[in-house]
């Protein structure tokens, strides 16, 4: 076999090339006078590719280095590649004749924007396969958080959460040493790099900030007067320098804000999107007489108006992120930004329900008045439509959401077909929102007990025509074989018991129907018919094996929960924390041990004692 490319081709393409002649000697009993010819005809942002292969090669061309892999990939998948999730063992790769190489056929994204935010508790294997799995489904991004994602890593290392391991030393030096080289496997899949995000107000007072942990070092005076001032005091918010507001009436706050995120945008130049947020709290903006006169959302608006202005004076192009969010999800009613070409914006819903999708078909809302440290974020779909059309009005410049199916709200579907459905449901309808496409800041450790949604996600962002049916069952039979449509079956039962909202603490903690629906969950797994059969993935099966004994223990504890036997409650879930600790290493890569355990922690509501 022969893979011909540019002598001067990107690394991009010389990877593609490397993955197209390993998969396929994996496949074919025989490469031998197979050629292909690789190649970008541009360098167009959004991505597309055609492939054109006859029965002794072809080509498979892309509008940028990055669709030359994306289309090998996707050919891939046309031959029957299944990547069902991070890491080589997720993968299935068939045998395949002669035959079957002939294809012709040409794709162009729904979306310009297709990632991926790092959240939980992550090794750098993880990140990695993560990474190596992205462009095999069609995404084209990845985003760090923070300007070193210190806090993923260390959790990890340091086995927060789980007392059966021993933690490991881990440093920001590490971070920073390792994530220089994930960053470089991003870049050699001409993946779009974000960073940064939170801890840019911790920066401002002077902290190195990587993570939301308290800090124990204190202000100086200085530093101290640019604090908000709530409740007439000025100090870290809950000791945390990366929940902490500013005050932006202090013109010392926006100065050396605005020459950070400069001098950063300069040193970093590989960084093609650069996340420019606030505290990650709400109701803890400053309350002084000057910051009183305008809004939150107005003093942001002037700030990124000024880190413009700096960035042009430094003639650097860097695209700048601006966030909707908590406090800032209320349009600002004075400012606007001088120049939108600069700026993306990124609608991000925290707090809306997973139970349903996005809802166009309502009439319109109108946004509730902004009361200073008093807000209430909203629950309801069309509430959180409105504040991002009531930005719209303002800002007409790229866009896309930021959202959380696999941040938290996953844990309270079981059988993960619901959430699939709910994230093609709330894809197909970002055109008619106005958004140019979806990040998903989840854990990386999502395959418990599959990962159809991010398989889902990826595919149905790259093509929103995609039939979220069709996925599921061709991801299930590559799973499951031939008993794919019982597995789907106990499976979206599961969906249909669980409650996203309740997990995540939304409702009433004494709730009889739930309580009912978790016993029929009970009895639902203790019934299922899970044998390995004699085809399908082993890894898969073994995985669904043990979600089954972790969802018996959950549904236990939150049953006893929502029925309010709070004794119970609590012994069930140090049973259920007891499971999956004891079995992390073994699971390691599919279940994010450290994050289910923070959520039901401090959201569903277990009454739990001090440890």
């Amino acid at each position: 076999m022969k893979i011909a490319c540019s002598p001067t081709a990107s690394q991009t393409i010389q990877f593609a090339a490397s993955e197209l002649e390993t998969y396929l000697t994996k496949m074919l009993p025989s490469t031998s006078g197979l050629t292909f010819q690789l190649a970008a005809s541009s360098q167009e942002p959004l991505d597309g590719f055609s492939v054109k292969i006859g029965p002794d090669g072809g080509e498979i061309s892309g509008v940028n280095d990055r669709s030359v892999l994306l289309g090998v990939y996707d050919y891939l998948h046309h031959l029957g590649c299944r990547f069902l999730g991070p890491g080589k063992d997720c993968e299935v790769v068939p045998t395949i004749s002669m035959q079957s190489i002939p294809a012709d056929y040409t794709k162009r994204a729904s979306f310009r924007h297709r990632g991926v935010c790092i959240e939980g508790a992550d090794s750098r294997e993880n990140i990695l396969a993560f990474i190596d799995w992205l462009p095999k489904l069609g995404y084209n991004s990845f985003f760090f958080q923070f300007k070193v994602p210190f806090a993923f890593l260390a959790r990890w290392y340091q086995h927060q959460g789980n007392p059966y391991l021993q933690p490991k030393p881990y440093s920001v030096e590490d971070a920073q040493k390792d994530t220089a080289d994930l960053e470089g496997e991003l870049k050699k899949r001409g993946l779009l790099l974000h960073k940064a995000g939170h801890g840019w107000t911790g920066e401002v007072l002077g902290y190195e900030t990587v993570s939301w942990d308290q800090e124990r070092s204190p202000l100086t005076p200085e530093k101290q007067a640019m604090t908000a001032e709530i409740a007439g005091r000025r100090e870290l918010w809950q000791g945390s320098p990366a929940n902490t507001n500013l005050c932006f009436h202090n013109g010392d706050s926006i100065d050396i804000f605005a020459d950070l995120v400069v001098q950063y945008a300069k040193s970093n130049p590989a960084v093609d999107y650069l996340h420019v947020w606030l505290a990650d709290e709400y109701n803890n903006v400053c309350e002084c007489c000057g910051c009183r006169q305008t809004t939150p959302s107005d003093q942001y608006v002037s700030l990124l108006n000024e880190i413009d202005r700096r960035l042009t004076a430094e003639k650097l192009s860097t695209r700048i992120v601006f966030l909707l969010y908590q406090e800032l999800l209320w349009p600002p009613t004075k400012e606007k930004l001088e120049n939108p070409d600069r700026f993306v914006l990124m609608f991000a819903p925290i707090s809306r329900t997973f139970e349903a999708s996005y809802d166009l078909s309502g009439p319109e809302v109108p946004i509730p008045a902004f009361e200073r440290n008093h807000i209430v974020l909203p629950t309801n779909l069309q509430e959180n439509l409105a504040f991002l059309r009531g930005w719209q009005q303002l800002f007409h410049g790229d866009s896309f959401v930021y959202d959380y199916p696999l941040g938290r709200a996953h844990y309270g579907d079981f059988g993960y077909v619901h959430i699939a459905r709910v994230i093609s449901s709330d894809i197909k309808q970002l055109h008619k929102m106005g958004l140019d496409g979806y990040i998903s800041c989840q854990e990386l450790r999502v395959v418990f007990p599959n990962a159809l949604p991010n398989y889902v996600m990826g595919y149905t962002l790259f093509d929103e025509s995609a039939d979220p049916q069709a996925l599921i069952q061709e991801y299930f039979s590559a799973a499951y074989g031939e008993r794919a449509d019982q597995v789907l079956s106990y499976l979206n039962e599961l969906s249909t018991l669980s409650s996203c909202d309740y997990l995540n603490g939304k409702g009433a903690r004494t709730d009889p129907a739930i309580a009912e629906r978790m016993e029929q969950i009970s009895r639902l797994c203790q019934s299922a018919s899970l044998d390995v059969p004699k085809d399908g993935s082993p890894l898969f099966w073994e995985i669904l094996q043990y979600h089954r004994e972790y969802i018996l223990a959950l549904s236990r504890a939150m049953g006893a929960l929502a029925g309010g036997d709070a004794q119970q409650a609590a012994a069930g879930w140090y049973e259920m924390r007891d499971l999956i600790c004891k079995n992390e290493q073994k699971y390691q890569p599919y279940l994010d041990v450290y994050r289910i355990l923070e959520v039901t922690r401090k959201y569903t509501g277990f009454p739990l004692s001090e440890e």
